[in-house]
């Protein structure tokens, strides 16, 4: 992917979100930093990710988490060909 989005401003939100301790702190910054919406788009990306992982079809994955074939087919993509992102966390999350 390009790196062309890295900057000092996104330095400071990946150090920002590195410095969180517990739950209860990512809680307070997402809510914060990015509206509910976005944070429910950024949950119903992983959950996607996680059920592409784990074998289910579009359709089981619409169903279950109302996501557009769009959106799923966005997802494949980036857990086939991104930085591996999705994989790090699903990997992390089964432990």
């Amino acid at each position: 992917m390009a790196l062309k989005w890295k900057d000092d401003l996104t330095e400071q939100l990946v150090k920002a979100i590195l410095k969180l301790e517990n739950v209860d702190e990512v809680y307070s910054f997402l809510e914060d930093v990015a509206t509910i919406g976005e944070i429910r788009a950024l949950a119903q990306r992983l959950e996607v990710a996680r059920l592409l992982d784990e074998g289910y079809t579009y359709p089981q994955i619409a169903q279950q988490t109302g996501a557009s074939t769009a959106t799923i087919s966005r997802v494949k993509k980036f857990l086939e060909y991104g930085a591996d992102g999705y994989r790090i966390v699903l990997e992390r999350l089964k432990k």
